[in-house]
C-alpha cells in the first residue's frame, strides 16, 4: 500500500509553505536543500505539521483544503500537533505517523479530519 503525506514546512519568522508527496522524508531534504524557489527564497526549512493518507485523492484534495485557508487557521493545525513549532524531520522531534484510510474505511471515520473543521475558508 503506497502513502502519500500532505505537509507544512516553516521558516525560523513562520513563512509556511504547504506541499503534498509519496515520499515525505525526500521531498523535506530536498526543501532543506533548497538553492531556488519559494523555500529558498523564503528560508523555508523546518518540517512543522504532516499527515499520512492511503488515497492519493484524499491527500491533494486535503492539501488544497489547507492552502485555502487563512493563516490563523493553518497555525491552529500546526500548533494542535506541534505547539513548539520543533523540525519534525529531526529525530528527537519526530512524530508517529497516523495513517488515513478511504472514506468508507471505520479507521476514517473515527479520526477527526485535521483537527479543524474541513469546510470553507471563511472559519477560523
Amino acid at each position: 500500500m503506497r502513502t502519500f503525506f500532505v505537509y507544512i514546512m516553516s521558516s525560523h519568522n513562520r513563512t509556511l509553505y504547504a506541499g503534498v508527496t509519496n515520499d515525505l522524508e525526500r521531498r523535506v531534504a530536498e526543501h532543506k536543500a533548497a538553492v531556488s524557489g519559494f523555500c529558498a527564497r523564503y528560508n523555508v526549512r523546518r518540517l512543522v505539521w504532516y499527515e499520512s493518507f492511503t488515497n492519493v485523492n484524499e491527500a491533494i484534495a486535503a492539501e488544497k483544503r489547507i492552502k485555502g485557508w487563512t493563516r490563523a487557521k493553518k497555525v491552529a493545525l500546526i500548533e494542535e500537533m506541534n505547539p513548539n513549532w520543533n523540525d519534525l524531520a529531526e529525530p528527537e522531534n519526530a512524530k508517529p505517523v497516523t495513517m488515513r484510510y478511504s472514506e468508507g474505511s471505520p479507521a476514517l471515520q473515527s479520526q477527526r479530519s485535521f483537527g479543524v473543521p474541513q469546510d470553507d475558508k471563511s472559519q477560523t
